[in-house]
């Protein structure tokens, strides 16, 4: 038997992972990280507001002890709030600035769980990290790489977020539930007594209050933390220009940051049409707006391109492509470029292609490997 450490966060799905593996007589060690949240501020009654970040607030640390006390086992806190917040938030807010809408659970999984997280793994002398993710990893017995698989149920796959780990990760990356559904998952945390059956999961972004990203992007460029920062290093948002496509002033916006590809709602703008964002111009710090058909694309490039089997191709393949989390997938043609790029051909038009999201490749045997990814930048 191994011994695993599972990453837990006081939800279900962590939690029915790390019962799974201790009834398969594995030695399970808890450890739930510390993130970085947001600093309270004083409200107009002169008491401070406390902002916890969603995935270790005192509510879900405490749910994680019951879970470790109930399964006996280890459970350990580990605080890397200044790694969290240099990797993963400082990373979402220059992204906005410039002009990109970013995947933080991206960096969060490359820089976070499986790297700071493993290292605190091996330390302890474990086999594996395991976590609650639904996704399947297995070994190629032929060519002995590691392979990324979707979980069986595909309403739930976070294959998608996970698709930044490389060969070394994936050999002691362990996902226990991969194999089943989130109805069955809950049933077995039901049926075991562990206190987090029933408990809602949230999808918003852990370190963003009431999933106002604006709101935060706002408070995150006029805090101490930002001004004493070199500009360069994290700028501000600017007020700039809004441009139809043939280049006509239509209006100001308040800064790149507020902005996403496809939004319509929030321009300032009047018009006799509908008008969406069609591009985010950091160059000229400017806004393009348009009719929602100029917003498809049948191609776009990719950069920071990563193949999980560690061998780059040359020539061009076919493959899935998501380009974004809850995307539905499309047949592409993919061009490998020099500089870890891509050229990606879709085979039918796609709206509102996002420069900053993930965009994850499938194929494989039964369509259901990950491939590659990257990140969309024009």
């Amino acid at each position: 038997m191994a011994r695993i450490v599972v990453a837990m966060s006081g939800g279900v799905d962590s939690s029915v992972a790390a019962a799974l593996l201790k009834e398969q007589g594995h030695e399970v060690i808890g450890i739930m990280l510390r993130l970085w949240a947001e600093p309270g501020s004083e409200e107009d009654d002169g008491v401070e507001r406390v902002v916890e970040n969603k995935c270790c607030s005192l509510e879900a640390v405490d749910d994680a002890r019951r879970v470790a006390r109930l399964l006996d086992i280890p459970f350990y806190l580990v605080n890397v709030e200044q790694e969290f917040k240099e990797h993963v938030v400082d990373y979402f807010y220059r992204e906005y600035v410039a002009g990109h809408t970013p995947n933080p659970c991206l960096v969060c999984n490359r820089f976070i769980r499986f790297t700071v997280l493993l290292r605190r793994a091996l330390a302890l002398e474990a086999d594996y990290l395991a976590t609650g993710h639904y996704a399947r990893v297995e070994r190629d017995p032929v060519t002995g790489k590691y392979r990324l698989l979707r979980a069986v149920d595909r309403q739930k796959d976070q294959s998608y977020v996970l698709h930044v780990l490389n060969q070394e990760q994936l050999a002691r990356a362990c996902f226990p539930l991969g194999t089943y559904t989130k109805e069955q998952v809950r049933a077995m945390a039901a049926e075991r007594g562990l206190p987090v059956a029933s408990k809602p999961e949230s999808q918003e972004i852990c370190f963003v209050a009431r999933d106002d990203y604006r709101g935060f992007i706002q408070r995150y460029a006029s805090s101490e933390v930002t001004r004493s920062q070199p500009e360069s290093i994290l700028p501000v948002p600017r007020p700039g220009p809004i441009y139809d496509q043939e280049g006509k002033l239509l209006g100001q916006h308040r800064g790149l940051a507020f902005y996403t590809i496809g939004q319509r709602r929030g321009l300032g703008l009047t018009s006799s049409r509908p008008l969406h964002v069609l591009k985010i111009d950091a160059e000229r710090n400017a806004l393009i707006v348009g009719p929602p058909e100029a917003l498809e694309r049948t191609s776009f490039t990719v950069h920071s391109m990563h193949y999980l089997s560690g061998d780059v191709p040359t020539e061009p393949f076919e493959a899935a492509v998501r380009i974004r989390y809850k995307a539905s997938e499309q047949r592409a043609r993919v061009l490998p470029l020099e500089g870890r790029r891509a050229l990606v051909t879709l085979e039918q038009p796609v709206r509102a292609v996002t420069p900053g999201q993930g965009a994850v490749f499938y194929g494989g045997a039964n369509g259901d490997e990950v491939l590659c990814g990257g990140i969309i930048e024009a």
